[in-house]
């Protein structure tokens, strides 16, 4: 028998405000264990929640992007269970009442576009963090009270590469609106995975596993090609899966029971007393509409109509919203979109990968970029020593022009300069000139490698080609 995936995703998403969901403190990733913490997010008695503004705008700003409906009223409530991270013993979050419903985003899978719901986008705390040495636990509170968002997707991810490329589509979205960095090494945005199986064709759905806490992309498919597999050879045999929460472990790549799932009614949802129902005005959603960036679709979209550059190109420069920027600052100096591009995708990012720099460390600006690309469409230098001047760049943080004068690069274009060049080479090269006029005209090549050397890559490629061309004849 055949069987499909049925996957859906929970993910949280930090957003990235400068103080917590409830409180005032700080929030800041690698700060010392224990610092910024108050008598609120450590759930001292008698301290009460305040509600974070940025932080709710923030949420309607990414249900906004993710095309969901907003609700002007919603309610926090209190999920309730023990951990060692969780100060107060229950977790503010939203339950029955959510800040936004019924949104989607779509996602280019392979050349076609798949429609993912969302079933719903709340606003809830995070907790602490457990770190474990050795035989010893420690529990540091510096995260506990951060603002997050958690986005439920429906059911509607069949395969592990779909569940890869809708994850990275929502971090893009997550970066552009402005609201979280997104970045899973920081722990800004972690995924739990829903996923059962059925016989293809069925509308049945099968019993779910839940794999918790994936912290990267790679690792989301990698964890669910096992899973399936898991399922599919467990069902063949007779066996029945059991839902439970398993977890991730990367080093052997396969999956493995946590416990037993929790049902919704474990947690004992109540509305949080302390905090009144989150009410604002359509107006407020309105005027965040109208503050909306442009998304990474869109931008995709105008790279192709404004600057004619491919699908392809558009899409690795827009995956990346930094490399985006970057390209589109380049853009101002030098209106050679194609070229830059070129230049920026295989050339550039290659030299800086090799260094392990960002683009937003990067030591070529944006404008050197365009001045070293407009040097070479000037036949000022040509495209080989346009390579050698930009690995120059990266290494020493100098400009083209500054390099190209240093080392005096400049392109010979001189017609008489080159054609004494061309003569000495073929008065050096009798037998060779003979052979191309015999017919072997791939010798073409030797000669514009001779001419090319005698003058160190200096001299203009098009005008040796046409000089030699003439005077072998």
């Amino acid at each position: 028998m055949e069987y499909e995936a049925v996957i859906g995703l929970e993910i949280h998403v930090q957003m990235d405000t400068q103080t917590k969901m409830f409180c005032s403190c700080p929030v800041e990733f690698g700060a010392e264990p224990n610092t910024n913490v108050c008598p609120v997010c450590l759930g001292m008695p008698g301290s009460l929640p305040v509600i974070n503004k940025r932080a709710v705008e923030y949420a309607i700003r990414a249900s906004l992007a993710l095309n969901c409906k907003v609700h002007t009223h919603s309610v926090f409530a209190r999920k309730n269970y023990f951990y060692p991270d969780l100060p107060k013993g229950y977790q503010i979050s939203q339950y029955e009442e959510p800040i936004a419903t019924d949104g989607y985003l779509e996602v280019e899978v392979g050349d076609k576009t798949k429609r993912v719901r969302i079933r719903r986008l709340h606003i809830e705390e995070d907790a602490g963090k457990n770190i474990h040495e050795g035989s010893k636990s420690y529990v540091d509170l510096n995260r506990a009270g951060t603002p997050l968002m958690e986005i439920v997707t429906e059911p509607d991810l069949n395969t592990p590469e779909e569940a890869r490329l809708f994850l990275e589509s929502l971090r893009n979205v997550m970066r552009y609106t402005g609201v979280s960095r997104a970045d899973m090494e920081k722990g800004q945005l972690r995924c739990d995975i829903n996923v059962s199986i059925r016989p293809k064709g069925s509308k049945t759905l099968g019993t779910r596993t839940e794999i918790k806490n994936v912290n990267s992309f790679r690792f989301v498919q990698k964890a669910l090609e096992y899973e399936i597999e898991r399922q599919i050879k467990l069902v063949s045999q007779g066996g029945q899966v059991v839902q439970e929460t398993r977890t991730f472990d990367p080093s052997t790549g396969k999956t493995y029971t946590m416990r037993t799932k929790e049902e919704a009614e474990d947690y004992r949802y109540f509305p949080d007393p302390d905090l009144l129902p989150l009410v604002f005005s359509e107006e407020w959603v309105k005027d965040i509409k109208a503050s909306l960036p442009e998304l990474p679709h869109q931008r995709i979209e105008r790279y192709v109509r404004e600057f004619n550059l491919s699908t392809y190109e558009a899409k690795v420069l827009t995956d990346n919203k930094e490399l985006g920027d970057f390209f589109e600052e380049s853009v101002k100096h030098l209106q050679e979109p194609k070229m830059l591009a070129n230049w920026l995708l295989n050339d550039l990012l290659g030299l800086l990968r090799e260094k392990q720099l960002s683009i937003e460390s990067s030591p070529v600006s944006p404008e050197n970029l365009a001045q070293l690309v407009k040097l070479v469409k000037e036949n000022t230098i040509s495209t080989k020593i346009g390579k050698e001047v930009l690995k120059d760049m990266v290494e020493t943080g100098k400009d083209a022009q500054s390099i190209v004068e240093e080392k005096g690069l400049k392109q010979i274009s001189d017609e008489s300069a080159i054609k004494s060049i061309v003569e000495e080479v073929i008065a050096k090269f009798p037998q060779e000139v003979e052979r191309y006029r015999q017919g072997e005209e791939k010798l073409m090549g030797f000669f514009v490698g001779q001419v090319m050397k005698a003058t160190k890559g200096k001299a203009n490629p098009k005008l040796v080609n046409q000089l030699l061309r003439q005077m072998l004849r």
